[in-house]
This record gives structure tokens, C-alpha cells and sequence, in this order.
């Protein structure tokens, strides 16, 4: 008997009991749909971080003041400008490895147009600032460096800040007042979004550095030429610790810091903790897959409990089959072709109801998935393998009958 003959008396007698055949699939089809599902939930996950890196910018170091001892008394990080631009200007002109450097001052206030008035934050940035983050301008112009040098009153408004303030109308040209000082909008800022932390990158305004000082910000912000963040894009991914060391190194010079003494700034590779996100993101997509496969076990299990109660209420037809001349191999051909079938149809229909349960987790839990089609490969592939393994037992038990004890079996 041929393999297609043997797949025909399978899926008949799969057939005749239509309600246990759905009922042994249904393992199956959860544990495949499962899998894609929970493998989709942490593909997006990742992919979202992924989508973080790529909006703070590639290869950035950020440094900002440090705590600081005076006179015995510690005071906090930032308490103290112990930042300058000419700090910045050192790293960029002293380390090779750097791409660019961009000293910025940041702050909060309110912000008015017309009728209308925001709560938002206020970065003080010289033109370096849009390449160290790799941000474009959709309308308008970036700033320049003469209008720094001038302290002029001109903005760049984050998406979120042109939402608020102005609706649909278009925000270029437009006079805004921050601090009663007012200002001229040259440029709308491309979308950012939110950092791992849930700040919103798009709820800001860029103005010159220089003006943000004198103007708007004040405080420790107006003491000479104090920062209160340096970010620096380092050339490549590789180099970032090497080049991280070498700016601890030159900023110990220029505050004259002792060797026993602490920074008195702060400096992180927000590359490796944003890695970091992602590697724990990936951890728990394999966990969430590990723990969705235990459902194939169990849908597997179930496979071979069904065909070896299938092959003790068929064994007088398994005898009749031997008396007319089956051999061993063919009876075994048709229990396992029923195991396999039993998973191949569970791991199709389990496919739809992981892509379903994917969109639907999408759609009304609002959180990002990624269907990756290795996953529903795997998932597929893993199906079938649960059938060739809980089906051959019972296949191998019914092709082991004695022909003369299955006819007598009442």
C-alpha cells in the first residue's frame, strides 16, 4: 500500500469521529497560535526600542554636571554649572574619535501664541545639536551659527508644541512669546517621539544657545558660557567605551580634578543602555515563546492519547487488515499519517489565530507586533514534528499486533 492510499484511510477515519478529532487539534492550535502571537508581542518590543535608538540618535555619549564637594559639603548633580561650552569645544577639537559635539541648556517655561499658551521645554542648542542627534527639519530651516552668534529670537517647534499652539494653521513665520520675550518660528522639527524613559522628544523648543541664556533661562543656565548637557556623536558604534574613556580623561584635565577626587560630571553611553533594553527585550521574547511551545507538548501528549485509544477500538480492523494482506509497515503508514494530519491541519488553522491574536493585541491593546515569518515557520515545522513523535508510538503498537490476537480482541 502506497503512502496516498494510507493518507485516504487516515483522513476518513479521522473523519468518522469529526468532534474528537477537533477536540485533539485544539492543543495544537493553540499552542502554534500561541507562539506566534507571543513571538510577534516581543518582535515589537524590540523593534520599539530599536525605533528609540535610532530617535535619541546613533553612537551618542551625553555628559552633565556631576555632584561637586565645597567646603566639605556635597552638593548634588547639577546643583553646580560645572560644564562649559568650552568643555565641548575641547572634546571636539582634542579626540579624533568624535563626530561632533553639541553643548546645549535646557529649561521650561510657558509658551504663548495668540489666545492660545503650552507648557514645554525650552533647549538652548547651537547648529551641531541637529547632526549629534540626526534630527531633520520638515519645514523651515535648521539655525545657524550667525544667529547664535547674535543672539537672535528665532524657534524651532517640536511636532507636539505645533500641535498645541497651532492646529492646522502652518507655524512658520509665526511670533511666539516664551517668558514674555518674543520669538519668530523658522523651522518645524521631524517627529521623535518618546525615549525609554516616556519623555516626549516632539514637547520642545529650540532657540540659539546664547539667547536661551540671556533671555529666557537664567539662573545657573546665564553664568559665562556654563551647559547644562554635552552630547557627542562618536564616529563608529565600535569606538564609543574607547572615545568614552578619553573624554572622562580630558574633562579631569581641564577641572583640574586629582586623582583622588570624583567627576565632577556625569557621562553615559546611552547606546549600551538602550542595548541593554534590548537584549532584555529579546530574553523575554524567547521566554514568552518557551512558554507558549509547552502548549504543543501538551497538544502533542494529547495527539497520542487519541491514537492509542484510536488503535484499541480498531485493533479487530487492524486484524482484518493483516488477514487480507497488509504488512506492518502499512498499518504503521496509516496510524502515523492520521498523528501527522491531526497536527499539519491544527498547526494551519493555529497559524490564523496566532496572525489573528496578533492584529487584535495590535489593535485594541495599542501595543506594537511584529509577525516574523521564521516564527511561523518554526511554529508549522515544530507541529508537524509533535505529530511524527506522539504518533509513532501508537502507529508502532497497532503495526505490532498479531493478526490472530486482533481478530479475537472483542
Amino acid at each position: 500500500m502506497n503512502v496516498l492510499a494510507s493518507a485516504r484511510i487516515a483522513v476518513r477515519a479521522l473523519r468518522v469521529n469529526k468532534m474528537r478529532s477537533a477536540l485533539t487539534m485544539l492543543g495544537i492550535v493553540i499552542g502554534v497560535g500561541a507562539v506566534i502571537t507571543m513571538v510577534a508581542v516581543g518582535a515589537g518590543a524590540q523593534a520599539r526600542v530599536a525605533e528609540q535608538i535610532q530617535s535619541l540618535g546613533a553612537n551618542i555619549i551625553v555628559i552633565w554636571p556631576g555632584t561637586v564637594n565645597v567646603s566639605g559639603v556635597r552638593l548634588g548633580a547639577g546643583a553646580q554649572a560645572t560644564l562649559s561650552e568650552d568643555d565641548a569645544w575641547a572634546i571636539q577639537r582634542d579626540i579624533p574619535l568624535v563626530d561632533v559635539v553639541a553643548p546645549y541648556v535646557r529649561g521650561n517655561a510657558q509658551v504663548v501664541y495668540s489666545n492660545l499658551n503650552w507648557w514645554t521645554g525650552i533647549l538652548g542648542i547651537t547648529p551641531e545639536y541637529f547632526p549629534a542627534r540626526d534630527w531633520e527639519v520638515i519645514e523651515g530651516r535648521m539655525l545657524t551659527q550667525e544667529e547664535v552668534d547674535g543672539a537672535s529670537k528665532v524657534a524651532l517647534v517640536g511636532q507636539t508644541v505645533a500641535r498645541n499652539l497651532f492646529g492646522d494653521e502652518d507655524p512658520l513665520g509665526q511670533v511666539i512669546r516664551i517668558k514674555k520675550v518674543p520669538f519668530t518660528i523658522i523651522g518645524v522639527l521631524d517627529r521623535k517621539g518618546q525615549t525609554t524613559w516616556g519623555q516626549d522628544q516632539d514637547d520642545q523648543i529650540l532657540i540659539p544657545i546664547t539667547t536661551a541664556r540671556t533671555k529666557v533661562l537664567g539662573g545657573n543656565q546665564a553664568k559665562g558660557r556654563a551647559v547644562g548637557s554635552i552630547t557627542i556623536k562618536v564616529i563608529e558604534a565600535d569606538l564609543m567605551k574607547a572615545a568614552e574613556n578619553e573624554i572622562r580623561e580630558l574633562l579631569r584635565q581641564r577641572h583640574r580634578l586629582q586623582p583622588h577626587q570624583e567627576d565632577d560630571f556625569n557621562l553615559r553611553n546611552l547606546a549600551e543602555v538602550l542595548q541593554s533594553q534590548e537584549a532584555a527585550s529579546r530574553v523575554l521574547t524567547i521566554l514568552l515563546a518557551a512558554i507558549a511551545s509547552v502548549s504543543l507538548l501538551v497538544g502533542g501528549i494529547g495527539i497520542m492519547n487519541i491514537m492509542l485509544v484510536s488503535v484499541t477500538e480498531r485493533t479487530r480492523e487492524i486484524g482484518l487488515r493483516m488477514a487480507v494482506g497488509a504488512r506492518g509497515r502499512d498499518i504503521l503508514a496509516q496510524f502515523l499519517v492520521e498523528a501527522v494530519t491531526l497536527s499539519l491541519i491544527g498547526g494551519a488553522i493555529g497559524i490564523g489565530a496566532g496572525l489573528l491574536g496578533s492584529y487584535a493585541i495590535a489593535y485594541f491593546a495599542e501595543w506594537r507586533t511584529l509577525l516574523q515569518f521564521e516564527a511561523i515557520l518554526i511554529a508549522f515545522g515544530f507541529a508537524a514534528g509533535v505529530g511524527i513523535f506522539f504518533g509513532f508510538y501508537p502507529a508502532r503498537k497497532a503495526a505490532g499486533l498479531n493478526p490472530i490476537d486482533a481478530l479475537r480482541y472483542e
